[in-house]
């Protein structure tokens, strides 16, 4: 009982912790409650996430693995495990992220299995098919069949990731077309700057960027 009632109160200092972005200091009660409880689901979970915010990929990515193994059924776990992974990628050496590809992906697919209609695990799926080689397995086709996917369920996520895709092959008049049906449907923050960003950087038209920001201002 004096165990449980410590855990109990500790885990709720460090949810207030969390929750004021003082990550160092809750890493230290969360990881105190892991010794006691190194199943628990939620303070892993902390951690996790804590690891992330630090840009600590490895170390985030060996907690999701063990919530991925303890909660199979949890899509997050396998999005978060596989945003780690990719994290890392960056980071390395190119042969050293190609190895950790297929994990990758497996991570994000699982997630859309658990999920159908999980928007973010698509979008990394989207990434990396644009971004490999063909020869270890880009595919401009497959980064369209998940943009057509979210669609179906976000339109805004459907135009934004079709436009996404047009610029990354400097498909800038195609690119512009979907971010204006992605502003339009969303009217946002994020498909205003797409929009804006694409005018300004790409297609060099700061004529339009600017009446896009006056309209989006007003």
């Amino acid at each position: 009982m004096p165990i449980l009632l410590w855990s109990q109160s500790n885990f709720e200092k460090g949810e207030k912790l969390f929750h004021a972005k003082k990550y160092d200091e809750a890493q230290i009660v969360f990881e105190e409650i892991l010794k006691a409880k190194p199943l628990d689901i939620k303070t892993l979970n902390y951690l996790g996430e804590i690891a992330a915010h630090q840009k600590s990929w490895v170390k985030g990515a060996a907690y999701f693995k063990k919530l991925k193994e303890l909660k199979p059924t949890e899509a997050d776990y396998f999005f978060k495990y596989g945003g780690c992974l990719a994290m890392r990628a960056v980071e390395v050496n190119k042969i050293k992220a190609f190895t950790m590809v297929d994990d990758m992906k497996e991570a994000f697919e699982r997630a859309i299995v658990l999920n159908p209609k999980h928007v973010q695990a698509r979008w990394a799926l989207i990434e990396i098919y644009l971004q490999l080689p063909g020869i270890l397995g880009g595919s401009e086709l497959r980064a369209i069949s998940y943009s057509n996917e979210l669609a179906q369920f976000s339109p805004v996520d459907g135009y934004l990731s079709r436009g996404r895709i047009e610029e990354y092959f400097k498909r800038y008049t195609l690119a512009e077309k979907n971010y204006i049906k992605a502003n339009e449907i969303g009217k946002s923050k994020v498909t205003f700057q797409k929009l804006y960003n694409l005018y300004l950087n790409k297609l060099k038209d700061p004529k339009k960027a600017q009446e896009l920001k006056r309209k989006f201002e007003a």
